[in-house]
Order: C-alpha cells, then sequence, then structure tokens
C-alpha cells in the first residue's frame, strides 16, 4: 500500500514560518518522504475535514473484462458483508455502503521491455465511516459479489483524501487555510 496524499496534524509552542517548517521537516525525513506544503490551520481538527479517500488499486494478471463484470456486481448489491479483524476482534460490516463510486479505469501503457500482462485498474472514492472500509474490504466485496480472486497481490495507492463536495469529488481539506483564510488566526 501506498499514498500520494497523507496529511499530518501538529501542534507548535510558537507561531512558525510554515515555509521554513516545511523544509525542516523535509530535511529531517528519509529520502522518498517529501513534506509538500505547511500550512496553518484554521478551526477544527483535520481528522473532521477528511470525509473520503480516492484509492487506486491495480491487479495484475486480472483481465480488465473480468474486472468490469466484478464491479457491475459490485455497484448492483445493496449491501455486501465482509469480516475483519479489528481491535474489538473479529467483525463483519458491510463493505458497500461506504464507497461511493467504484470504475475500471484504462490501463497504462506497459513498460518497455517489460512483458504484457494483463493489469485491471480501479479507482475507489470510499467515504470515512466507522468502521473505517479500506481497499483491501472492497477487494473482499468483489471477492464475494463476484468471487473475483486476484492471483497476485494487488497494488494499492491512495491517490487524494480530504472533503468531498456535492458532486462526489475531493478537495485538500486545508484549501480554505491555504488561500490566507486562517493566517493570523493563531
Amino acid at each position: 500500500m501506498a499514498s500520494e496524499a497523507e496529511y499530518l496534524e501538529i501542534g507548535l509552542r510558537e507561531p512558525v514560518d510554515p515555509d521554513r517548517l516545511r523544509a525542516a521537516l523535509d530535511a529531517a525525513l528519509s529520502p522518498g518522504l517529501d513534506v509538500l506544503d505547511a500550512v496553518v490551520a484554521g478551526g477544527g481538527s483535520l481528522a473532521d475535514r477528511i470525509e473520503a479517500s480516492r484509492w487506486r488499486i491495480e491487479l495484475p494478471e486480472v483481465g480488465p473484462a473480468l474486472a468490469e463484470q466484478a464491479v457491475a456486481a459490485f455497484r448492483a448489491a445493496e449491501e455486501i458483508q465482509v469480516e475483519r479483524m479489528t481491535k474489538q476482534g473479529r467483525r463483519t460490516f458491510d463493505a458497500r455502503s461506504a464507497v461511493i463510486g467504484i470504475d475500471v479505469v484504462p490501463a497504462s501503457e506497459t513498460p518497455s521491455g517489460a512483458p504484457a500482462v494483463p493489469c485491471a485498474i480501479l479507482e475507489l472514492v470510499v467515504r470515512q465511516v466507522t468502521p473505517s472500509v479500506r481497499p483491501d474490504d472492497v477487494l473482499s466485496g468483489l471477492r464475494v459479489v463476484a468471487a473475483l480472486e486476484p492471483p497476485v497481490s494487488p497494488k494499492v495507492i491512495r491517490l487524494a483524501q480530504g472533503t468531498l463536495t456535492a458532486q462526489g469529488e475531493i478537495v485538500d481539506p486545508l484549501d480554505a487555510d491555504r488561500d490566507g483564510a486562517a493566517i493570523g488566526e493563531h
């Protein structure tokens, strides 16, 4: 599992220039883990601003047609019960209701020299609920409704997370703060 959209909320003893803080944090982290931005956040916690996530799931050795059939069955279901171990023990919950959208997207080109193997790519938008519905829960749901069993471990990447618009788009949860709305409040 990987992510292109992680956020960190920290409290500081005194005001610090966000650009200097970003540079200091970035320099302290391992190569490949990059701090892209820092902003002074306005009221409310960051967790309260995260309503949904967009995920990309690459399924090597799964043909797009098979993935389309599984996704159609997933969409058609009103409820899909899956089971997962949680802190409270083994739990059964609905993986369908949290999924706002799920689609099979066209595969990108195979890198030169790589053997051509089918690779279905799913993109999904999942609403934050309790218990949280993760991409592996959606894959379990595809197994339940369509017997989809990827022969190779999938590659899962979080593409975005944040506030959910009425159109189903995910907006950066710090956009309002980045526009300067919160500067001077702390």
